[in-house]
């Protein structure tokens, strides 16, 4: 009798606080969110290893400016490792804004929770190859990152 092959999900978290803001999801959290984004878009991927690292607004500023050109403060960015390191266990890094993400959380009426689990979706999304310039890509990406954030009991990010 031939039996299916399970394949266990190994995901690390390299979590670095750099934003001066103690109140933050804990590692564990960012694994959970992580996770569910892997398993639904990649679940070949046995191993994966993502540093993430919460900036203030003047970090997020700097890299926005030297990596999109657009000099001011963003909720995330996503730096992906090039192609021809692949098979390597890192997806790649994410920085995300402390601040930004509260600020969004108050304006847009969610729970900071909420936020913060659909910015790390979104982030992982991103570092797999998902991207929302186009409409096309974007219905799909949103649809996607919605069905995640409901799988995970969060309400729907848009």
């Amino acid at each position: 009798m031939r039996r299916n092959a399970i394949v266990t999900m190994n995901v690390t978290i390299d979590l670095q606080n750099h934003s001066g803001i103690r109140a933050v999801p804990l590692r564990r959290q960012f694994k959970h969110w992580a996770m569910a984004a892997l398993t639904a878009a990649a679940p070949e991927r046995a191993v994966n290893r993502i540093s993430v690292r919460l900036v203030d607004e003047t970090e997020s500023a700097e890299l926005n400016g030297q990596y999109r050109n657009k000099p001011r403060p963003t909720n995330i960015l996503s730096f992906p490792l090039p192609p021809e390191l692949s098979e390597l266990p890192e997806l790649g890094d994410l920085a995300i804004c402390t601040q930004v993400v509260q600020r969004e959380a108050r304006e847009q009426g969610k729970s900071e929770d909420a936020h913060w689990a659909h910015l790390t979706v979104h982030g992982v999304l991103h570092l797999l190859g998902y991207d929302h310039e186009q409409e096309d890509e974007a219905q799909v990406m949103e649809a996607l990152e919605t069905r995640i954030l409901q799988q995970l009991g969060y309400p729907d990010p848009y």
